[in-house]
């Protein structure tokens, strides 16, 4: 092809004008760079990419638009030991490509690995000179176009935010209701029956499992497995093509945008579980996908004395390196591509601490915090870390800075803890009211917290109470991974069972569960499935279940139909009082006048909690939240005021009888909820001052001041 002109170095990636593709790509120590087209019959025509400036190389075709793919060889000295790897003989996906068509063919005979795999420890020392082009992705040219119909982000403030994480495709792939050629994709997921059913639980956001464009790993495609939780991104700036209905070709930005509308106008909003902290490449003997070819030293981490090897914060073999500006902007250019472009309204930062280690150690203000909190976008959406990593000092839990939220490791251990009896009370308390211990001094909020008991990582919260140990087997590592500190308990036998005492005492204690969650301060996040009482079978680490056991399972049944009533009822409860979703936290004290402090803690005789209570007393604590006392104003500047409730908690193994408080705190008390008799009606049952109320055990009471 002669017609090419010289064109621009920015922006980075392939840009569509209308009348041609400008392509630029990043490569610091490359010697020469090819832009490779690929027609439909799979034909190759190189490129020579001879401009480079700002050490990207440049060209503009003519006449090249959208649907065209395409992919990158790069030229360089192929010098493993000195942590260069360049290797023209394999095509590279670009780092920057919007649209990605189709996944890497392990069984193809074309090797993608930069080396050929002799089973030699020092293998990957000598290059491998096969062309892989037709085992590899090819990046797509895309048109950004795009009729939004004036869609808005619904910016609902992280104190009225409830979670639910799902999985695009184990959301619908079973569901009745999706029509079977959309099930399992973004347009599933935007189907009337996909988001009414979210509107009607109540949820104010999906936190979505990574939909960057993924490669599996080849010892998956071996077993016969895939990587279901896609951990293991190629594309930071392409949604994942086979989660797309309507084609692979950049149809599939349109259909992800489109769910984006979709969700939006039922006043859902849309976060991403995003991975900036490796890749699929691995290790040094891993695939040469993307960045491994086209700058090995600028995109990873290499250790310092031996750049043949990989520091890796991750446990995945290598760790992304954000602390080269060209890969900050990267990571930058990724997520405001998601906000700007389509309309994306959070992310959840996968192993998190990974990407604040300046050199070796976690460091809070790094690079990447910089420049995300002086961003006039990114500083505007939710941020929710991961945050920890595998590395030394990688446990963060309450270390990030202002702006941010982090998934409280902490909480999710305790109320476990709790519900089984091996927590006290004051532990307990300090999560139930916002794990002010963790994020207050810093100037944070409650919000910071988001608390959760079950997460996709990890048993459901059907197997939390049906599994002491987990069950991998289907995983086909010997049941060795996956974590054995599940904090759980199967009320007597292992798995499933036909005994309805047990049956009745596991469904009690996911709504107590489910109860601690919404009524804890903080930003609650729901598992997906939860509330229709999910389960892996056991198994813990789904990550490579893409089936059955992972897909949720919609089939009705009176217990699971129950629980997701009393699902939507804490939801609701929550959206309707304010107390439950405080944006300040609670001082144990009276600030607004109401003659009572906003929180007040008593044990089961209705005396107020003493130290030795909190410390080693029964897992048994009633708690008066005052409605009177919310000291932060409305969205007008409106004074806000609540209802006042009383929770009564008892996780031990026998009933108790609580007494309650004087008649100062409330002359009469209604049954609001109880985790013992979840069909109970809301205001059935009236108790006054000084009666006693009995607790069933392991069992939850709330009561609604009346009088």
């Amino acid at each position: 092809m002669s017609d090419v002109w010289p064109g621009r170095p920015f922006p980075l990636g392939a840009s569509w004008d209308g009348g041609g593709t400008n392509f630029s790509v990043f490569s610091e120590h490359a010697e020469a760079v090819e832009l490779c087209l690929f027609d439909d019959d799979q034909q190759e025509t190189r490129i020579a990419m001879d401009q480079r400036r700002a050490l990207n190389w440049h060209c503009y075709v003519p006449d090249v638009g959208p649907g065209q793919r395409y992919g990158y060889r790069v030229h360089g000295p192929y010098a493993p030991t000195e942590g260069r790897r360049f290797n023209p003989a394999k095509l590279l996906i670009d780092p920057y490509a919007k649209a990605i068509d189709g996944v890497v063919d392990w069984f193809h005979d074309a090797n993608v690995l930069p080396y050929v795999p002799n089973g030699d420890a020092d293998a990957d020392l000598e290059p491998d000179d096969e062309d892989d082009a037709p085992a590899v992705p090819k990046s797509v040219v895309i048109d950004d176009a795009f009729f939004w119909e004036g869609d808005r982000p619904p910016r609902i403030p992280f104190a009225d935010t409830v979670i639910y994480e799902t999985h695009v495709k184990g959301f619908t792939m079973r569901h009745p209701d999706v029509r079977e050629d959309l099930r399992g994709t973004y347009a599933g997921l935007a189907s009337d029956a996909a988001v009414a059913y979210l509107h009607h639980l109540g949820v104010t956001a999906v936190e979505l499992l990574p939909i960057h464009h993924i490669s599996d790993e080849a010892f998956l495609a071996e077993r016969g497995l895939r990587n279901y939780w896609g951990y293991s991104t190629i594309g930071y700036f392409a949604p994942h093509s086979e989660y797309a209905a309507t084609g692979r070709r950049g149809e599939q930005v349109r259909e992800f945008k489109g769910m984006v509308k979709a969700l939006h106008r039922a006043g859902i909003e849309v976060i991403l579980d995003v991975v900036y902290n490796h890749t699929a490449e691995g290790n040094h003997l891993g695939p040469m996908l993307s960045f491994k070819g086209v700058d090995n030293p600028s995109y990873y981490r290499l250790m310092p004395d031996d750049p043949r090897h990989y520091m890796d914060f991750t446990g995945t073999g290598n760790s992304l390196n954000p602390v080269h500006p060209n890969v900050l902007r990267l990571i930058m250019d990724s997520l405001r591509y998601w906000v700007v472009e389509c309309h994306v309204d959070g992310f959840r930062f996968d192993l998190a601490a990974a990407l604040a280690r300046e050199f070796f150690d976690v460091d809070r203000l790094s690079a990447f915090f910089d420049v995300i909190h002086q961003d006039p976008v990114l500083s505007q959406v939710k941020l929710i870390a991961e945050p920890w990593d595998v590395g030394p000092g990688g446990y963060q839990v309450g270390n990030f800075p202002v702006l941010w939220s982090e998934w409280n490791g902490v909480y999710r251990d305790t109320m476990r803890d709790f519900w089984r009896g091996f927590s006290n009370c004051g532990e307990f308390a300090r999560r139930l009211s916002g794990s002010a211990d963790l994020y207050e001094s810093d100037g944070r909020e409650p919000f910071a917290s988001i608390n959760f008991i079950t997460a996709h990582d990890g048993f459901t919260m059907h197997d939390l109470v049906a599994y002491d140990h987990k069950h991998n087997e289907d995983n086909q590592e010997d049941n060795h991974d996956g974590t054995d500190d599940n904090r759980s308990w199967n009320h007597g036998v292992e798995g499933e069972t036909d005994d309805p005492a047990i049956r009745a005492l596991r469904a009690r204690q996911q709504r107590n569960f489910l109860t601690t969650l919404f009524v804890s301060q903080g930003t609650p996040m729901l598992l997906g499935g939860d509330e229709i009482d999910r389960s892996q079978q056991g198994n813990n680490n789904g990550w490579c279940q893409d089936n059955e056991l992972s897909w949720f399972e919609w089939t009705r049944t009176a217990e699971r139909d129950q629980l997701h009533d009393f699902t939507r009822r804490l939801i609701r409860l929550r959206h309707r009082h304010p107390v439950f979703r405080r944006a300040a936290f609670l001082r144990g004290a009276e600030v607004k006048g109401s003659g009572l402090p906003d929180v007040w803690w008593f044990r089961a005789e209705g005396r107020k909690m003493t130290q030795r209570d909190w410390q080693s007393g029964e897992p048994v604590l009633g708690m008066f939240l005052n409605g009177d006392e919310i000291p932060t104003p409305g969205p007008r500047g409106e004074k806000i005021r609540d209802d006042s409730f009383m929770l009564l908690f008892n996780a031990h193994s026998e009933d108790r009888v609580f007494l309650l408080p004087r008649r100062r705190f409330g002359t009469q008390w209604a049954l609001e909820l109880s985790t013992a008799d979840p069909d109970a009606e809301p205001g059935s049952i009236l108790f006054g001052a000084r009666t006693e109320v009995t607790v069933i055990s392991r069992s939850t009471l709330i009561l609604k001041r009346v009088a």
